[in-house]
């Protein structure tokens, strides 16, 4: 059964960031109906997918007036809003009020999709990606060796776990506070439910080359990313990013790549920006991030997502 919300928030970092490693490709099944090429605008949007931390919310954790009034214009006019986010689903509260119709948020970087209509403390998972505890394990095991003094947390359905060193990098309690071979043991407390995600954090290290480090020594037990500036990695399961996750959505609404509009800041926004027909980089986002990008719009500050809304529902790009 759920657990009662818990009042929580992601305590997002806003220093300036470094040049990262930029992610692996993921395949992302493919659309037999999407045209070949990228970023020419052939086709009109029928999907907006974007990022909430740093894309579609300001730094104080609100939606301003102006993107909300732009996201009920897109939905209004046909095309479907979906956030595509590293967020877990109990931290969703923020936007649930902006789900419109469908109801659905991509969370965990791809690793769920959910239904928010029942509010905080009551979604639905309609779909679960979860990180095998094989993989979980021996991706724990392989980072600790590679970079010693690494902590780690557990992030499940409805659970959260954290070995007790790690630091308060979210504002709330965790549900337990063991070693991450405990927590991922096949008879341990977290094996009730589903693995979503491991964090993984390094006190010391450079946020990049934490990353680079923990690609090469992770491998394919997991894929790996980021969201933060500081040295904090996201391991979901082989092939579950934002994007695969968000191209088997499409799918099953026979939605071709071409149709789907992207907006994100961070390196694990990269793959869903190279995957969509269209997408944005934020005037504040990562370089690599800028780079995969087919545009740029303002910062996160200024409405920039809001700005490319109103531009194509006016036909202007």
């Amino acid at each position: 059964m759920p657990r009662a919300a818990r009042s929580c928030a992601h305590m997002r970092e806003n220093a300036r960031v470094t040049s990262a490693t930029r992610q692996p490709g993921t395949p992302a099944p493919a659309q037999p109906s999407a045209p070949s090429g990228r970023g020419g605008g052939s086709l009109p949007p029928r999907l907006i997918a974007t990022d909430l931390d740093g894309t579609l919310l300001r730094d104080d954790q609100t939606v301003s007036p102006r993107t909300v009034a732009a996201l009920a214009a897109a939905e209004k006019a046909g095309i479907e809003v979906f956030f595509v986010t590293g967020r877990p689903a109990r931290w969703m509260d923020v936007v649930s009020e902006h789900v419109h119709g469908h109801g659905l948020a991509i969370c965990g970087n791809g690793a769920a999709v959910v239904d928010l209509h029942g509010g905080p403390g009551a979604h639905r998972f309609v779909k679960v990606r979860e990180l095998a505890r094989e993989n979980a394990l021996k991706s724990v095991q392989l980072l600790r060796e590679a970079a010693p003094g690494t902590l780690f947390a557990v992030e499940q359905t409805y659970g959260f776990h954290q070995e007790p060193a790690y630091p308060k990098l979210h504002l709330e309690i965790p549900d337990t506070l063991r070693p991450a071979e405990e927590l991922l043991a096949p008879d341990g407390v977290a094996a009730s439910q589903p693995v979503l995600k491991i964090l993984a954090h390094h006190p010391d290290l450079d946020p990049d080359a934490f990353l680079t480090l923990a690609r090469i020594a992770i491998g394919g037990h997991a894929n790996v990313t980021r969201s933060s500036p500081s040295a904090l990695l996201e391991l979901s399961g082989p092939g579950v990013s934002k994007a695969s996750t968000l191209a088997l959505c499409c799918a099953e609404r026979g939605i071709s790549q071409e149709e789907v509009v992207a907006f994100g800041d961070m390196p694990n926004d990269i793959e869903m920006l190279t995957w969509a027909g269209r997408s944005y980089a934020m005037g504040n986002a990562h370089p690599d991030t800028l780079a995969a990008a087919t545009g740029r719009t303002h910062a996160n500050n200024e409405d920039g997502v809001a700005r490319v809304i109103e531009d194509l529902l006016a036909g202007r790009v």
